[in-house]
């Protein structure tokens, strides 16, 4: 996921901010209210979702009377000095239920805590009014707990307050909380409101039912919502009537509310009326809200719809049979993953029925161009499909019949780099059809619109269409997750859900109280016990309801370790006799980048690409991507890299000199080899320079370790993503505006070989195989149907659309505009049916071979070596060989029956080589069967002389050689 705000990392491209991120305004979370907001203090009603309004059950609240407070006489303020430090900030955590941190200056100090059930805490001149109870918190000279510093890091030095164990905790975390400190002439120094988090763990971390639980005569409704004053719930016969068919208060025990309703209240839908002290406008709000742990919605997510998914209504014909025919996979290392946004996949497809297309039961459709394209991937050995968010998110109306069009008709007559297409995009890309879906706003329901009917249980039973059909042709799915934010915030926000339920628990809050949106907005709190333990039960309800594969974690840095663990262990645990699926073929991997608040453990043991080797989690490899590109997603887009033409062939931009270049283009071919060999730390190879080095001892141009991971499926191995231009994209821009259109397919190809062929897991952008283009577009997120285009009838790879979306791109535009108005850069259907060959081939030569995909680091160090090595290495050229042993030998067991040795030539070079290497003489060497018959003529032309250890291999081309073993 693209964010803006990751120029710490060179792992992302900038578009966060236009993901229809609506990022709270920094009045609101200081406390200001809205000008249209003119309630008095107190409780207010807040509609969220958009429900028909309802009377709120506080709206007649009495104000509280002030209790009176014995205070010294001499207590006085200096209101300047408590400007700064305002209720309106949280910069005190109260942790454990008897520990306040605070970092005020305690010498000579008083601190005393205040609680206002009704929200009525003001600063007056003598310090802190309107309380309902004010407790006098004692010094702790011995500092926070180190189960305290464990979980917040960020405060280890804080000063540690104790609460009077008479103090009746529980309710007092249901009112407006503040502390205040006073110096010994009685003089307020300081005030601020609390973080509650820690304490809330501490008293009220719960395992028992939550959300709607069926049973033979009841539905049950269970809400976990500590500081709640008042919870009440509102069923509906429809999803949109006014009339509720009754309204009923819940019972509060332990923090956790509900209710027994009678069984007829099953396809009914319900929201909440939650009322509790919201940090963000210092009130008592009474909002309605959606069930975090809701499984089934009506459009828009208006209202949560009781839906019970064990229903055999709800189950496509041979679903609980499912996990018997899943494909095989007998290890992780043999996974390959294709990237696929649902709506990009049929949105165009003409073969798939109209009601279908860019929706679940696309994926259905048998005989559609797009299916019968996966069958070919699948075919060709391709093991998996990562499908872009589908869980409900905002930025897309659910009722299709909300949304704007383009006329394509018109933008097509238009010249390729026209700046009208993106200009009428750009009009109503907030009103179609169309996002990528990173604006989560419930993690646990499909997205309605890709469903035909977004009302009712409709999108349960296509998703699972969905993942049948794909299984059945032999791919397996993974859901990308985006449990590191939530779209919505506070009480106000329609798409606020978790804050809604208890305020400033589920999101992470910086040192003054103000919400962390450095993973683009509402950064969620995993550090959090029941944060932790919604993501673990939302991924077991996808794996154990949806029978997901796998799961793909956005920013899974953002993660803490412990979660990612804890989730995998979960998942793992499921078994076929229990729970219908195997959850040891269920695989995770993620985006472990590390920065924002969580940065070098700031929060807690992030799930960062250092952290989670060792937990057979899998991340993803940036480095490879960039020493095989050229520069990051952040640095000059004409830097180029191993394929692109670094020093091999110039682009014009300014790399230094000869040397320099020279110097650049052989650490970047380390870089890939670390990576073909699993990015693995202990991998030993030898560099450039000629000496023997571990991957973990290769650096990058920030002196980061290259290599992180210690078992081959924690590398998850890319030049291309979502994120960013396509691949085809990226070298049209890096490459020289005179090579040929076929060498840039080429080059197209040797990209995706160096992913292909690596060791660890490789993993494919839709179309990299087609050629695909986005017209140059840097971050497509909103660049609706038009600049995302997918053609399965092989006719266009979507090149020279238009300029791309301003927003992001018009600083690139004087270098997009030439490129986009040649004609000579657009490939033919000729160009785009030759990469689907070729990649077919490609896969076809990884799946040839258990030596493509060894299983542990051990195989790899003694199987894998690079042979083009040291300062005399023939530029542009990498050398790999992968060696197997023999059954009645000692020595390396044996793998293959096939090959017992093979050689593998990346010749980036715009020119034929020859290399020759003594150590491969003699070798019954031959160019693997797959390639001699392929369509690619230019790599027909490769050879092997074993007289002299000599291979000829075409300008950029993968040429694999391989020896057959003896019958």
């Amino acid at each position: 996921m693209p964010l803006s705000l990751f120029l710490s990392h060179p792992s992302h491209s900038l578009a966060c901010l236009g993901r229809s991120c609506s990022l709270p305004s920094p009045f609101l979370q200081l406390g200001f209210i809205p000008r249209h907001c003119h309630s008095p203090r107190g409780t207010r009603t807040r509609g969220a979702q958009a429900t028909p309004p309802i009377r709120c059950c506080f709206s007649h609240m009495p104000r509280l009377e002030e209790e009176a407070l014995v205070v010294p006489p001499t207590l006085t303020q200096d209101s300047s000095s408590l400007q700064k430090d305002s209720l309106s900030f949280a910069r005190a955590y109260w942790v454990t239920r008897s520990v306040i941190a605070w970092n005020v200056d305690v010498e000579d100090t008083f601190c005393y805590l205040y609680a206002s059930k009704s929200a009525h805490l003001f600063l007056a001149d003598d310090g802190i009014k309107g309380q309902d109870e004010r407790i006098q918190l004692e010094l702790d000279t011995g500092g926070l707990p180190e189960n305290v510093i464990e979980k917040f890091p960020h405060i280890s030095d804080y000063k540690a307050f104790r609460i009077p164990k008479s103090v009746d905790v529980r309710s007092f975390l249901k009112c407006q909380l503040a502390i205040a400190s006073f110096d010994v002439d009685g003089k307020c120094n300081n005030t601020t409101g609390l973080q509650l988090p820690g304490v809330l763990d501490d008293l009220f971390t719960y395992s028992g039912p939550l959300g709607s639980v069926f049973m033979e005569k009841t539905v049950s409704l269970y809400l976990w919502a500590p500081t709640a004053q008042v919870v009440c719930a509102y069923i509906y016969r429809d999803p949109f009537g006014n009339d509720p068919l009754g309204r009923v208060q819940l019972k509060e025990v332990n923090g956790v509310w509900s209710v027994d309703g009678p069984r007829s209240w099953e396809g009914c839908y319900y929201v909440y009326e939650v009322s509790a002290y919201h940090p963000s406008t210092l009130q008592i709000e009474t909002c309605m809200v959606n069930d975090p742990y809701a499984r089934g919605l009506s459009s828009d997510g208006m209202r949560t719809l009781l839906v019970n998914l064990d229903s055999d209504a709800l189950k496509p014909e041979g679903w609980d049979e499912l996990a018997d025919e899943k494909p095989d996979l007998s290890s992780f290392s043999d996974i390959s993953i294709y990237e696929l946004h649902i709506r990009d996949f049929s949105a165009n497809d003409p073969t798939v029925h109209p009601e279908f297309q860019g929706g679940y039961l696309a994926f259905t459709s048998q005989d559609s161009l797009g299916v019968l394209h996966l069958r070919q991937l699948s075919e060709a050995g391709l093991t998996h499909v990562h499908l872009l968010p589908s869980f409900q998110f905002a930025g897309v109306a659910d009722e299709k019949e909300q949304w704007k069009y383009i006329d394509e008709d018109r933008l097509s007559k238009l010249p390729p780099d026209s700046d009208e297409q993106q200009a009428e995009l750009v009009a109503i890309q907030e009103e179609d059809g169309y996002n990528w879906g990173y604006n989560p706003v419930l993690w646990g329901v499909p997205k309605g619109s890709y469903a035909s009917n977004p009302n009712g249980p409709c999108r349960t039973l296509e998703f699972r269409k969905m993942v049948q059909a794909l299984n059945r042709i032999g791919l397996r799915v993974v859901l990308d997750v985006v449990y590191n934010h939530v779209h919505g915030s506070g009480p106000l926000d329609s798409n606020s859900v978790l804050d809604k339920v208890v305020p400033g628990y589920y999101l992470r809050r910086n040192t003054d109280g103000c919400i962390e949106h450095s993973t683009c907005t509402n950064n969620a709190a995993s550090e959090h016990f029941m944060v932790e333990r919604l993501i673990v039960d939302d991924l077991l309800c996808w794996a154990v309801d949806y029978k997901v594969d796998g799961f793909r974690f956005d920013l899974m840095g953002h993660i803490m370790k412990r979660t990612m663990v804890k989730a995998k262990y979960a998942l793992n645990s499921l078994s076929k006799g229990e729970n219908g699926v195997d959850g040891c073929n269920i695989y995770i991997y993620g985006e472990g980048w590390d920065f924002g608040e969580v940065a070098k453990n700031g929060r807690g043991i992030n799930a960062s690409q250092f952290n989670i080797c060792g937990t057979g989690i899998g991340s993803f490899n940036d480095r490879i991507r960039d020493a095989v590109l050229g520069g990051s997603p952040f640095g000059p887009p004409l830097q180029q890299g191993f394929v692109t033409g670094l020093s091999l062939q110039p682009n014009g931009h300014d790399h230094g000199d000869a040397a320099v270049m020279g110097n650049a283009l052989a650490a970047l071919k380390d870089h890939i080899q670390v990576g073909l060999a699993a990015n693995l730390r202990d991998f030993v190879l030898t560099s450039h320079k000629g000496v023997a080095v571990k991957g973990s001892e290769v650096l990058t141009h920030d002196r980061s370790p290259v290599a992180y991971a210690l078992c081959p499926t924690e590398t998850v191995n890319y030049v291309s993503a979502h994120d960013n231009e396509t691949l085809f994209d990226i070298v049209s821009l890096k490459t020289p505006l005179e090579i040929t259109l076929d060498e840039r397919c080429r080059i197209n190809h040797l990209a995706t070989t160096i992913v292909a062929l690596s060791q660890g897991i490789p993993f494919f952008h839709a179309g990299d195989e087609l050629l695909r283009s986005k017209s140059l577009d840097r971050d497509s997120y909103n660049s609706g149907d038009w600049f995302n285009r997918l053609d399965f009838s092989y006719e266009s790879n979507n090149w020279g659309v238009g300029l791309p979306p301003k927003g992001k791109n018009e600083s690139n535009w004087p270098l997009i505009k030439p490129r986009l108005a040649d004609p000579s850069f657009k490939p033919q259907k000729s160009h785009i049916l030759a990469a689907l060959e070729n990649f077919k081939d490609i896969l076809r030569i990884r799946y040839s071979s258990p030596l493509f995909h060894l299983k542990t680091a051990n195989a790899i160090q003694e199987r894998v070596r690079f042979h083009n090595t040291g300062p005399s290495w023939v530029p542009g050229v990498i050398v790999m060989s992968i060696e197997d042993g023999f059954e009645v030998m000692p020595g390396l067991a044996q793998l293959d029956p096939i090959y017992s040795y093979i050689v593998v030539i990346f010749n980036a070079s715009p020119t034929e080589v020859s290399f020759v290497n003594p150590a491969l003489k003699a070798r019954n060497l031959q160019l693997h069967p797959i390639q001699l018959t392929s369509s690619d003529k230019l790599v027909k032309d490769s050879s092997y002389e074993a007289s002299f250890g000599r291979f000829i291999v075409p300008a950029r081309t993968t040429s694999v050689f391989v020896e057959i073993r003896k019958i």
